[in-house]
């Protein structure tokens, strides 16, 4: 095998080599590119999540002080906390919570003393209801600030008497720490045109003196007395919607469950969460809910990474194609250097035929002059007979040549 045929063979495995190197390049470029695009999604979604996660807190804070508020002086509480809450503006500085309300204790079937906080914070006779319950004390809203047409109809509700508000404030009342209650629909929005899902957030304030007359209503075994519960409501849509702000024009679908995992109750749905959706964790008092955001940007995240692997798979293709030209380049050159080869060793071989017949000729002509010689008497002789014989010579010949196909008359040459 000639030294050009492994040369070739030798450049082919390169080639291919490269197209190889190349393509798992492009794999690997495209791959990281991919998971940078998702992971930057995913440093959004928990920025996200953080945002939504301090504004729970900073809600918690305001009711922290407003409970400090209300433990400082209980006889003024109402116009206390409406002053307060007139200068600290939570709908301006943390918005998205729907008022602060407080929720006194009473004994079950004797609504008087929260009926007569509710007169005299609002001035009017506001109801406790619902008026049946199977719990032996019960906590009215005397209190929602600030006050609007809406938030008036959850006055006089009694929250212990429903059992996902009752599960919160239990473990309020057992941990003394803020505690978030599951989906409910909030009391305001049965006077609300699009009404929403809601949840409320806790925080006991215990009786500070043994001897009060709400040291004997609101007591469980292993646990301090408690008067009241300051609290906060929230409608899903407008919270987030306040946390978010423009944000959520940004984002495709978020959803928010109470609980752990998508299997726990469905507080907030926004958009078409997608299969891509990343997942992240909201501390919520004392609960940890579940948030899934899809940014829809799959086509953008798969873009550069599907370019890139495209490029890639170009320059293998090209490398492999330019291989191939070469190829047959260097085999059209090997095919005319054999043609030219063959085409030499017919021409030695008709040159050679040639001086081979040239000398038959020369010996048939050198013959009949030795013959035509000896049979002459004189030159005339000699010139009439040879030139008649190189005659016939020439015409047999031209008979053999020209004029036979499959046989020639011997009487005719």
């Amino acid at each position: 095998m000639r030294p050009s045929t492994w040369a070739d063979r030798l450049m082919g495995l390169l080639v291919r080599f490269v197209g190889l190197v190349i393509l798992l390049a492009t794999l690997v470029a495209a791959a990281a590119s991919f998971l940078y695009n998702q992971s930057q999604e995913g440093d959004q979604a928990a920025r996200v999540a953080m945002q939504v996660n301090m504004r729970l807190r900073d809600h918690v804070a305001v009711l922290e002080g407003v409970r400090a508020l209300y433990q400082s002086d209980p006889s003024s509480s109402g116009p206390g906390i409406r002053a307060y809450l007139s200068s600290l503006q939570p709908q301006v500085r943390t918005p998205g919570m729907e008022g602060i309300g407080i929720a006194a204790a009473f004994p079950a079937g004797a609504p008087e003393l929260a009926e007569a906080q509710l007169r005299q914070n609002y001035g009017q006779d506001i109801k406790v209801w619902p008026t049946t319950t199977d719990q032996k004390i019960g906590f009215a809203v005397v209190l929602v600030e600030p006050y609007t047409p809406r938030r008036h109809v959850a006055l006089g509700f009694d929250m212990y008497s429903e059992p996902q508000r009752r599960a919160a404030m239990r473990r309020a009342w057992q941990t003394g720490m803020p505690a978030a209650s599951g989906v409910v629909q909030l009391a305001q929005e049965r006077a609300a045109k699009h009404k929403q899902n809601g949840f409320l957030i806790y925080i006991p304030v215990y009786t500070r003196q043994p001897t009060s007359p709400l040291a004997n209503i609101a007591t469980r075994p292993g646990t301090r007395p408690v008067e009241a519960f300051i609290y906060a409501p929230f409608r899903s849509q407008d919270m987030m919607k306040a946390v978010l702000g423009e944000q959520i024009e940004g984002i495709r679908g978020i959803e928010v469950f109470a609980g752990d995992g998508p299997s726990a109750p469905l507080l907030y749905r926004h958009g078409q969460v997608g299969w891509d959706a990343h997942v992240q964790k909201l501390r919520v008092a004392d609960r940890v809910w579940t948030m899934r955001i899809s940014y829809g940007r799959f086509m953008d995240r798969l873009g550069r990474p599907l370019g890139i692997f495209l490029f890639g798979v170009a320059l293998a293709l090209l490398a492999t194609q330019l291989h191939r030209v070469q190829q047959r380049r260097v085999g059209e050159a090997q095919a005319l250097a054999e043609e030219k080869a063959r085409h030499a060793e017919d021409r030695e071989l008709m040159i050679g035929e040639m001086a081979h017949r040239m000398k038959n000729a020369f010996a048939r002509i050198g013959a009949l002059a030795r013959i035509t010689l000896r049979e002459s008497s004189s030159l005339q002789e000699f010139e009439a007979k040879f030139d008649g014989r190189m005659r016939a010579l020439s015409d047999a010949k031209q008979m053999l040549v020209t004029g036979a196909v499959d046989s020639v008359e011997l009487g005719q040459i």
